[in-house]
This record gives C-alpha cells, structure tokens and sequence, in this order.
C-alpha cells in the first residue's frame, strides 16, 4: 500500500496540469486581490504562499498554500493555520472574503499533486503531531496511502470520527479496485468536490 499506482498517478498528473491551465485567470485574480489587499491594509502583508510540515505514506513534506492569516496570527499558528482560521479576526480581507469561502487558498497544492507528494483524492494530509496522535490511537493509515487534495470526507462535511470512517473506506477502495475502478472512483469524488466548490461552502463570516 505505499505504491503510489500508476493510473492514480497518470490521473493526478493529467487532471492538476488541466486544471492549473485553466484556472489560471482564477490565479491571477487571486493573486491580484491579495497584492491590493496588502497594499492597503499594513497588517495583512507578508508572503503570498506559506508552507506548513504534512505527512503523505508517513512521509512528511512541505504542503503549499496561500497565505490566509495575518503576519501576528501566522507567528502564533505553529505550522498549522487551519487551528486559527476559524476566527476572522485572524485572516486577511482576502484570506476571509475571497481565499476561504471558496478554498482558493489550496490551488497551490496543484504543485504538490504535480510533484507526486499528495494525490487529487485521498485522506487530507495531516501534520505530524496529529498524525502521530492517530497512530497512537490505534489508525495508521497516513502511514500507507498517499494523501489526498481532497476525499471522501471533505465532501461530506462530517464530523471527526465520520471523517476517519469515509477514510478508512477510502483505503479499502483504493486496495481492492482494479486501476480503472480507482480511476473512476477518483473522478466520482472529484465530480462531488467540484459541486461543493460551485455551492461556497468553506468558511463563510
């Protein structure tokens, strides 16, 4: 279970170099924005993408994102921002009105699909900490399967030991399926992700 299979791999190579083509007008407005917004608002400025410690096949890496939290908020986030995302006060206008709502702050993970680190579907990288916490508990499959820019339990929006059952699902999947079953059991989910990207439904304030 540490391959990384060949038709998952070709899919994720495909899909993420289409998509980085076609969304890069999304990229540009991004990016504008969040240069405009640190033009005008002293606190917001910083580095347009952060790097936070994530661990894929129990192997850690550097995960990319756009930099959503304001310069105090990331000093105090300890390479997890998602733990201080949830208060607004900590974000950027961009970060809150533009980046969230609609995880556009993740499209840099584009790269690290490009790169081989996560896969376009899998259970969502974890730092380490949690990563060890969950081994610990007695669930090592961050261990075995390449993570995933998105998966079955961030469509579903459930709570945290749902998330953990749609992973461990995930898993099964990707060891029983032939090549074209994982194939067209990734695309399911992507289908599933793109309609709760068209729905805004990240962090709204």
């Amino acid at each position: 279970m540490h391959s990384y299979r060949r038709s998952k791999k070709a899919l994720d190579k495909l899909v993420a170099g289409a998509l980085l083509l076609v969304l890069s007008p999304v990229l540009l407005v991004v990016l504008a924005a969040m240069a405009l917004d640190m033009l005008l608002v002293a606190r917001d400025r910083g580095p347009l993408l952060y790097r936070e410690s994530r661990v894929s096949r129990g192997q850690p890496f550097a995960l990319l994102k756009f930099r959503t939290l304001r310069r105090d908020a990331l000093a105090r986030a300890g390479g997890h921002a998602r733990l201080l995302e949830g208060d607004p006060g900590n974000l950027t206008w961009a970060g809150r009105r533009i980046l969230k709502p609609w995880y556009l702050d993740e499209l840099p993970q584009l790269l690290n699909v490009l790169r081989g680190d996560i896969s376009l579907v899998g259970p969502r990288p974890w730092p380490p900490q949690l990563v060890e916490d969950q081994v610990a508990g007695g669930q090592e499959y961050r261990l075995r399967i390449v993570a995933g820019l998105t998966g079955p339990a961030q469509v579903s929006k459930g709570g945290d030991q749902l998330y953990a059952d749609l992973d461990e699902r995930y898993v099964e999947a990707y060891r029983t399926l032939g090549a074209w079953g994982l194939v067209r059991h990734d695309l399911g989910l992507l289908r599933q992700t793109v309609r709760v990207l068209a729905r805004g439904e990240g962090l709204n304030y």
